[in-house]
Parts: structure tokens; C-alpha cells; sequence
């Protein structure tokens, strides 16, 4: 069956007029999946009766229902598990903020390939590749349901389960029908692509012609203790990785956003501060600096306040920016994998089970 979130607006065209339909039906069916972000065909009142009933049988719209649900105490933070047509789970987590701001952070992978050392979705392995559409049906059920609200979704993260760049054609398709002004219209400065280092991809990307935003997981400087906590930098090494991050600038004129996970005593010291520095002197960029999220499979712990601070404020002494994210979810297991991981070992001891 066609999932409609897999197709283009060329796609779905040549769809319905394969079927003798008028031109317009395409552009009125788009408008029902993006705009109104109609969870049903009976809900697209303006098609005709058996123009619903023939997609209803040929296509789907692949709406993600929940097996669990968290909220964060603050509430300001939401997170789902949710259950994919062959049974994978994926998770998706919105986030809210005091300046308005409504944040998707969506998978692209069931697991992960990439294996880091730290990252509970890299902890469970590699399972399969998201479809484009599956990929836009988590943006459009979060915006679903903050339109029932009277709010709108504002950014799109690319940062939860999986690697978008190595799923890399239907994270394209995907961010392309998010930022289509008939549809999601989500602009592409609000829409972040994380990825571990994945050269070929990166310089790839930088020739698309978007204006999307860049995040590099890097969490070390040195070589060997970038191999030793995330393996794809034996193939794509530091040197090679900043080089690809320099051509991204280049013919982007978007800065480099690097995320830095800091673990007590491995990875948080000023020595190490000066060695990022050093690394990024002269590349238009920003630190993300985050005390590491604990996992059941990783025994470093995050680090302290004050180390923290005290890293920043090496990095600021060389003039690059950097800001300290807020670690939203915690209590909540908002780390990609962590809820997924949990509902797992559930579902092994105790049979399938659906919560919320």
C-alpha cells in the first residue's frame, strides 16, 4: 500500500491523474495532508465520495499512534515510542520553550549503525532505514496535535534515533516536504541534520542548495579518543571531518553547530577545551556543550557544574561561541533509545505491554 507521506507533489499528481482525476485533486489532497493534517480520508470533505474511498484502499496516511507516552514533571517535554507497520519502534519527543518555540526532535533509523559508546540507540545496533514518508509522519502527528492546541510547530531537529546522513536520500525527501511552502512550511533555517561525521554525506549535503542547519557530534578532538567512544571516525578521521565542516561553511554560509557531550573526567577538561579550539580556530562555528545523558550501557557520568563552566570559558577565551544546552526530558529517558530500550526489556520479561 502507497504511503502518502512517501510521495512528492509530482508523485501524488501523477497518482491521481494515473487515476482520470483533474489536476487540482492533487493540490487539494496535498493540502489535506500538510495544512489541515486530516488523520483520516473522510475527514478531505471537499473530495469526492469515491475519490476517498479509492485512496482509502490504495493508500494510506500512515498515521503513528503511540505504545507509550511520557511526559517530563516540568511538562514541558513529551516524548512517544512509537510502533511502525513490520514492528519497529521509533521515538519522537517534542519540546516546549519559554521564547514560543515548538521543537520536533525525530528519528530517521529503527537503531542505529553507528555505534557510539554513550548513545543508547547506538547500544541496541543497526535494525532498518526509515521511508521518507515514515520520517514525515512524525513531524506531521507532533504539528497535528499542537494545531489541536492552536500552536504551531517551529523547528525540526533531525537528532533522534539513527543517522540521518546515512539514511540519506529519504532524509532528503523528507526535509524537502517539510520545507515546502504548500505543505509543512517549515522554514530551513528551523531544521537541523545531526550526524557523527559522515564525510562523503556532509559534502553532499553542502551541494544541495539548502540552508538547513549542521550538527556534528564530536565529543573528542584527538583521534584516538574519537575512535575509541565512536567508531566512524576510523574511517572518516577529525582532520577529514572539520575540512568537510569548513566546505559545509563554504558553500553554505551556515555555521557549524558542534555538539560536545562532557563526561566527568574523560572529555571535560581545560586541556581538552584548548584542543577543541585549537581544532576549530578560524571555522565560522558554535559549541553545544551538554552534560552527558547517562544510559544503562555507559558508565560515565555527566559532568560537574563547575567543570563545565570552566570548559566554556576556555573555549569563550578563543573567542568561539559556546552555550550550554539544558538537558530536557531526563527524568522522562528523552536520550534517544532510552525509552525504546526500556519498553524492550518490558515487552522480553513480561509479554507486550502499552502504556502511556
Amino acid at each position: 500500500m502507497i504511503n502518502l507521506y512517501d510521495l512528492t507533489q509530482d508523485d501524488l499528481s501523477a497518482l491521481l491523474a494515473g487515476w482520470g482525476e483533474p489536476g487540482y485533486r492533487a493540490r487539494q489532497v496535498w493540502t489535506w495532508l500538510y495544512k489541515h493534517k486530516a488523520a483520516a480520508f473522510d475527514a478531505m470533505s471537499n473530495l469526492p465520495k469515491d475519490l476517498r474511498a479509492r485512496l482509502s484502499e490504495a493508500t494510506t496516511l500512515h498515521v503513528l499512534e503511540p505504545v507509550a507516552e511520557q511526559h517530563s514533571i516540568d511538562g514541558e517535554t513529551v516524548k512517544w515510542l512509537f510502533e511502525l507497520y513490520d514492528g519497529q519502534l521509533i521515538e519522537s519527543v517534542l519540546m516546549h520553550y519559554e521564547d514560543e518555540r515548538r521543537t520536533a526532535c525525530i528519528s530517521t533509523q529503527a537503531g542505529c549503525a553507528m555505534g557510539c559508546v554513550f548513545c543508547a540507540t547506538g547500544q541496541m545496533g543497526f535494525a532498518r532505514h526509515l521511508s521518507a514518508g515514515e520520517i514525515v509522519a512524525q513531524v506531521v502527528t507532533l504539528a497535528r496535535r499542537l494545531q489541536a492546541q492552536d500552536e504551531r510547530l517551529s523547528n525540526v531537529v533531525l537528532m533522534g534515533m539513527g543517522e540521518p546522513l546515512h539514511n540519506y536520500d529519504a532524509t532528503l525527501a523528507a526535509i524537502r516536504t517539510m520545507i515546502d511552502p504548500d505543505g509543512l512550511g517549515i522554514g530551513q533555517r528551523h531544521i537541523t541534520v545531526s550526524t557523527v561525521g559522515l564525510v562523503p554525506a556532509i559534502r553532499r549535503l553542502a551541494r544541495e542548495g539548502l540552508q538547513v542547519r549542521l550538527a556534528v557530534s564530536l565529543h573528542a578532538a584527538d583521534d584516538a579518543e574519537r575512535s575509541a567512544s565512536m567508531p566512524v571516525n576510523r574511517k572518516y578521521p577529525v582532520r577529514q571531518l572539520i575540512a568537510a565542516c569548513r566546505d559545509y561553511f563554504e558553500q553554505t554560509g551556515r555555521r557549524v553547530t558542534f555538539e560536545w557531550a562532557l563526561i566527568y573526567k574523560a572529555n571535560d577538561t581545560p586541556e581538552h577545551a584548548e584542543a577543541l579550539a585549537h581544532l576549530l580556530k578560524g571555522l565560522p562555528s558554535h559549541v553545544n556543550l551538554i552534560p552527558l545523558n547517562p544510559t544503562g550501557g555507559f558508565d560515565g557520568a555527566p559532568s560537574s557544574p563547575e567543570r563545565v563552566d570552566a570548559f566554556r570559558a576556555v573555549l569563550e577565551s578563543h573567542s568561539i561561541p559556546a552555550t550550554v544546552r539544558v538537558r530536557r526530558g531526563i527524568d522522562i529517558q528523552a536520550g534517544c533509545g532510552q525509552l525504546k530500550t526500556e519498553v524492550m526489556r518490558r515487552r522480553k520479561g513480561q509479554g507486550v505491554i502499552h502504556y502511556s
